[in-house]
């Protein structure tokens, strides 16, 4: 482990604890039921058809001009790429809580996942009295100059506009949190420490209010970019095939942890091998650092994306747990 990776010794040797735990035993595995996958993906249902859509900016997006790029003839349907205008898609419950959700699914920044990241979280929200908003954002690699802050960009416009909206929509302004998972997380995270960073010229009203989430939920999160723990394909996708070591650390998110934070919620299964769970330790650590209230749970199996998770394991229990926290974490 090198010097810089060196204050994270104590979080490593908690995983590979955990690992060698579960690997002594391989028989009470083996015996045990398998994961039951949550719902197959597919289609997005009708209630996205539905769903209100909201344009993010008013015009052409910073950052232009957009390219299209290829997109291959089996490409999942519900996972999307070429996002020339972003947007919100708004979940509404039958009853306000007078709380607001903003979700921001993963896809290594490649493409954005509507499925079982997206709406089906939104909805499962919704039942618990949140107003939901899923962000479909623009993509680094689609033709955007200053391609690594162009997700940022709409997740500071997508949390103000949410903020704008809350008259409307039935909830408290200052009650908005965020949530995001792999990727998504990546975007939440750094939205939760670099709110603040100025990265587009206002547009409207909107732009004069706070980006900042009143709390966020990462989940199995990328956190850092830097290796051996980034996820190498949503590094290579925001950062490109070459970058400086500068914009390694602007863009990890665990570097820029402070007092101005807000409270973070974090799941992670201690078998992703996608993104290793090394990133939430790192995020909690930091967090813990920086006096900023938390709360983790490191799951034993579960692997990457499992979206609401298995209804026969913990991690298809995260939701309950976030719902339970953020009631308290955001309560008035």
């Amino acid at each position: 482990m090198s010097a810089k990776h060196g204050h994270f010794a104590l979080s490593r040797r908690l995983v590979l604890g955990a690992g060698l735990a579960v690997a002594g035993g391989g028989q009470a595995l083996a015996d045990r039921e398998p994961l039951k996958p949550p719902p197959a993906l597919g289609p997005l249902p009708a209630s996205w058809a539905r769903a209100e859509a909201i344009a993010l900016w008013p015009g052409a997006a910073p950052n232009g001009p957009f390219k299209a790029q290829p997109v291959p003839a089996d490409f999942p349907p519900g996972f999307f790429r070429n996002v020339a205008q972003p947007s919100l898609h708004v979940f509404r419950p039958a009853k306000s809580n007078g709380k607001a959700v903003l979700i921001a699914p993963g896809g290594a920044y490649s493409f954005v996942v509507g499925t079982h990241e997206g709406v089906a979280v939104a909805e499962a929200l919704a039942t618990r009295g949140y107003t939901a908003f899923v962000l479909i954002y623009r993509l680094p690699g689609e033709g955007w100059s200053e391609f690594w802050n162009v997700p940022l960009q709409d997740a500071q416009r997508a949390l103000r506009l949410v903020r704008a909206n809350a008259r409307r929509f039935g909830f408290e302004p200052g009650r908005v949190a965020a949530l995001g998972f792999s990727a998504g997380g990546h975007l939440i995270a750094s939205l939760a420490t670099e709110h603040a960073e100025t990265l587009y010229a206002p547009r409207d009203a909107a732009d004069a209010l706070s980006a900042r989430p009143a709390a966020v939920g990462l989940i199995y999160p990328v956190i850092t970019l830097a290796l051996p723990y980034a996820n190498p394909q949503t590094r290579l996708s925001l950062l490109g095939p070459a970058p400086t070591e500068d914009l390694v650390a602007r863009r990890s998110p665990q570097r820029h942890v402070s007092a101005e934070t807000p409270p973070c919620f974090l799941a992670h299964a201690l078998d992703d091998t996608a993104v290793p769970p090394e990133n939430s330790l790192m995020m909690l650590e930091a967090l813990r650092k920086a006096g900023v209230r938390a709360e983790a749970h490191f799951l034993e199996e579960g692997g990457h994306g499992f979206g609401l998770g298995s209804p026969n394991a913990p991690d298809g229990r995260w939701l309950d747990l976030f719902d339970l926290w953020l009631q308290r974490a955001v309560a008035g």
